[in-house]
């Protein structure tokens, strides 16, 4: 009876036998790997990978990913504000009707086609064509930084990525200073803060319109940056009122910005107001009234008047900021002073008083000067008779050109007049001794150098 052998090698359950049949899996793998044998041999043209989310490879885990000249997709990088929807796409040049594909920096698919596998529903499908696989992602946060992966599965497939970046704006910012009130003169200091920005924030300084430089300090925690401005500021009584800016400059926020208003006190501001006589001269005889005014932060509590080196004199009425005096005379000659005092300090303003005599008499030409002093203001009430003083010396010294143009016109015409009577004619000495002559034939007779010789010769002076 005949027999059949079984051929040696191994069984499909393994053993010793002839070979069997392989699973279908492992052949596709082994053709597939057969397909790349050296896709891992140039990097720079070719890349294998394999994805799957089970323990072992089948032919839907192989990638054959190309990055080269032949790149057909294309893409943008994407920033986007913490909390805002960012968009990516995936575009593809010349389109062969591929599949495209979408994958998150974790490299997890997000959309296959039109297709969402992905189960975070803030990716939304915007727009699916053969050229174009578009998502939006809403409510954008900071872990969603990375790279996203545009597939195309072509032969052999293409890869590109986007780079995502959040920005994030400052949380709080807000201003310290060091004293609520400042007195003028002093230097504060103030402090910018802005919280958990990302990118690191730029602080900015203003004064009302002016910008100030300050000083900044970073910090990092995590993948957020706290910066803080200090600013040191000498402020004066100008600066009572005016508002000092925190200006935030980040690319995530626009106009941010907060303020603090100074508060600055300071010594009263003292001035002395000659209410009468309003102009002219502090004569003899006629009243004079002054007025102290006085401003500060906060503002004067006492105001009063003295008399500089002396005494007041007991006819001065003083009410309160006026200073009265009925009928001035020649005694009240003196400096007057007016001061005012607050909590910050005491400031005065002198007034020079000089009495001159009644209208009758002409005041003699003096010199008029005004003199500040700080903190004590002076006030010479000789002030008024400047103009008058100046108007005499100006007439004065016309009358005199006046009469010098006059007397000079006068001697060209006397000088004229002369010089026309004087004008005729004059003999020479030739016919000398003819002067004791009797008649004109002697002298003739008794000329030198006879008849013959001599010729009367006549000059005319012009």
């Amino acid at each position: 009876m005949a027999s059949r052998t079984e051929p040696s090698g191994c069984s499909g359950r393994g053993g010793g036998g002839a070979p069997g049949i392989l699973p279908l899996p492992l052949l596709l793998l082994l053709a597939a790997a057969a397909l790349v044998p050296r896709a891992y041999g140039d990097r720079r043209n070719m890349k294998f990978e394999v994805i799957s989310s089970r323990g072992s490879p089948d032919l839907t885990d192989i990638l054959m990913l190309q990055s080269g000249d032949g790149q057909n997709l294309v893409t943008e990088d994407v920033t986007v504000v913490e909390g805002e929807v960012a968009t990516i796409s995936c575009r593809v040049k010349n389109s062969d009707d591929s599949v495209i594909q979408l994958l998150n920096p974790n490299r997890q698919t997000i959309y296959f086609k039109d297709f969402r596998p992905l189960k975070d529903s803030r990716f939304q499908l915007v727009n699916f064509s053969n050229s174009e696989l578009r998502v939006s992602l809403t409510n954008v946060s900071v872990s969603d930084e990375g790279r996203y992966f545009c597939q195309l599965y072509t032969d052999p497939p293409q890869e590109i990525y986007t780079t995502m970046t959040v920005l994030v704006p400052p949380r709080n910012l807000v201003i310290d200073i060091q004293k609520d009130i400042a007195t003028e003169g002093e230097e504060i200091e103030l402090n910018c803060t802005a919280m958990a920005s990302r990118p690191a924030t730029k602080i900015r300084w203003f004064k009302g319109n002016k910008e100030l430089r300050g000083k900044s300090e970073v910090e990092q925690w995590s993948d957020m940056f706290t910066v803080t401005s200090q600013l040191l500021l000498t402020v004066g009584r100008e600066d009572d009122g005016v508002p000092v800016i925190c200006l935030v400059d980040h690319p995530a926020v626009k106009d941010l910005q907060t303020q603090r208003y100074l508060e600055v006190i300071y010594k009263p501001q003292v001035r002395v107001l000659q209410n009468y006589p309003l102009q002219g001269l502090t004569r003899e005889g006629e009243p004079l009234e002054l007025t102290c005014t006085a401003f500060g932060k906060p503002q004067p509590t006492e105001v009063k008047w003295l008399r500089v080196d002396d005494e007041m004199p007991q006819h001065v009425v003083v009410s309160g900021s006026n200073l009265l005096i009925n009928n001035l005379n020649k005694t009240d000659n003196g400096t007057y002073r007016c001061e005012a005092s607050n909590a910050v300090g005491k400031s005065s303003a002198d007034y020079m008083l000089f009495v001159y005599d009644p209208p009758t008499t002409i005041p003699p030409p003096t010199t008029t000067t005004t003199t500040t002093t700080t903190p004590t203001t002076i006030t010479d009430s000789r002030a008024g008779d400047e103009g008058s003083i100046r108007a005499v010396d100006h007439a004065v010294i016309g009358g005199v050109v006046a009469v010098v143009v006059f007397a000079m016109l006068c001697l060209l015409i006397i000088l004229g007049r002369y010089f026309a009577r004087h004008k005729g004619t004059y003999f020479t000495h030739e016919a000398k001794g003819a002067d004791d002559a009797a008649d004109a034939d002697t002298a003739i007779i008794n000329a030198e150098g006879g008849q013959n010789n001599s010729e009367e010769k006549k000059e005319y002076f012009i």
